[in-house]
């Protein structure tokens, strides 16, 4: 997918951040936009935004990805005229971070439904039509250094992380055959609004050793402008895995340094389970 105009491409978590420097990117691109976030006057902004420049939102709806009724209907409205989506891009997401005795099941419950659970409901929703469709296409998991390191106070955030890698990692391989890219971003630090309303369960982030901590968080962050162009060249160029940042790329690199046996068995393992799919669907089932 090297030519991005005129592809019609769904982002969610497009009113700020990273969703946001993405969607503008994107419609830069000549791509026609379906957007999403749960917060309706910064996706309107971005809307706006795109528009005063020429680019292209076919609809953008406010909603919350972890809703799955909401999800469905959005995409029901959406496939009652196009069959089906180039580009779906699961960019929402939202940060608690906490040692084990302080985070409470709410925390450990909102993160996961949000980060996980909600790309699970998009891909859901928007992938078989895609598969259907026979076009191909790409789809976008944005995880977090946190999906790949075990980062401290991380337990909450990391279990949603790493399930969406998984999913990642999996879809890979299946959609293959279908011609679908996949491709997991994993920022380490992107200056965003998340940065100063992330929540650090039992930690004051008034404190000066907490501030001092964040300032230096901030100052290795990279811009959600630089993320979202490396997700699009990574859409461009069908890359799996998208660092935004050397570091996380290093520190990987030492946590998994046999990638490529690693990724002929799973190549092989899913070839012949697709060659079982195939089989299956060939014979006729007696009863």
């Amino acid at each position: 997918m090297k030519d991005l105009n005129g592809r019609l491409c769904l982002i969610t978590g497009a009113a700020s951040g990273i969703g946001r420097a993405t969607a503008v990117a994107a419609a830069r691109r000549g791509m026609r936009l379906f957007l999403t976030d749960i917060a309706e006057d910064g996706l309107n902004e971005t809307v706006a935004q795109i528009r005063a420049t020429g680019g292209e939102v076919l609809d953008a709806q406010a909603l919350d990805i972890a809703d799955y009724e909401a999800v469905r209907a959005w995409a029901a409205r959406i496939h009652e005229r196009y069959s089906s989506l180039d580009v779906v891009m699961n960019i929402a997401g939202i940060a608690i971070w906490g040692t084990v005795e302080n985070l409470e099941h709410q925390h450990w419950k909102s993160v996961v439904e949000v980060n996980l659970m909600g790309p699970i409901h998009v891909i859901e929703n928007f992938l078989p039509p895609m598969v259907r469709a026979g076009h191909g296409g790409h789809l976008v998991n944005v995880s977090s250094a946190a999906g790949l390191l075990a980062l401290p106070w991380h337990a909450a955030y990391s279990a949603s992380k790493f399930g969406l890698r998984g999913i990642s990692e999996v879809l890979r391989f299946d959609l293959e055959r279908h011609h679908i890219g996949v491709s997991l971003v994993v920022p380490g630090a992107v200056r965003t609004p998340l940065v100063g309303t992330v929540q650090v369960v039992g930690v004051d982030r008034n404190d000066p050793r907490v501030k001092r901590l964040t300032g230096v968080f901030e100052g290795h962050a990279a811009s959600p402008e630089r993320v979202a162009e490396r997700i699009l060249s990574g859409v461009e160029h069908n890359r799996y895995l998208v660092h935004t940042s050397a570091d996380i790329r290093i520190g990987y690199w030492f946590a998994r340094k046999f990638a490529l046996p690693y990724e002929i068995a799973m190549r092989l393992a899913n070839r012949q389970f697709s060659r079982l799919l195939d089989a299956q669907r060939r014979t006729p089932v007696s009863h």
